[in-house]
């Protein structure tokens, strides 16, 4: 039987780390950037939405302020029965992304 070498233990302990750290980015599918793009126009459906989101009260990814008119900025959502930019969905579990409902100062969280 041949005894483990170096090279044998760094790659189980790459492939550790590796297989450990993908579990955190899985949490979060979207990117800041890819977040900051959803604002306008926004249609709440219960199915085929364009993002899943859920609404928390701390730690989210963007705040969002409900605005009457002029969605035209990072975080603010105009919400609309039809011709939405945006369909979203909002879950219990497993979003894309998390939103907290702000009166002031919307944007990316982060």
């Amino acid at each position: 039987m041949n005894r483990p070498t170096l090279r044998d233990f760094a790659l189980l302990f790459f492939g550790s780390a590796l297989f450990l750290a993908l579990p955190l980015s899985a949490n979060n599918p979207l990117s800041s950037s890819a977040i900051a793009k959803v604002y306008g126009k926004i249609q709440f459906v219960s199915s085929f939405p364009d993002y899943k989101v859920q609404v928390v009260t701390s730690f989210p990814d963007l705040k969002v302020q409900k605005v009457s008119s002029f969605p035209d900025a990072v975080g603010k959502w105009q919400i609309v029965e039809s011709f939405p930019d945006f369909k979203i969905q909002i879950v219990e579990s497993f979003p894309d992304f998390k939103v907290q409902y702000v009166e002031s100062f919307p944007g990316l969280a982060r």
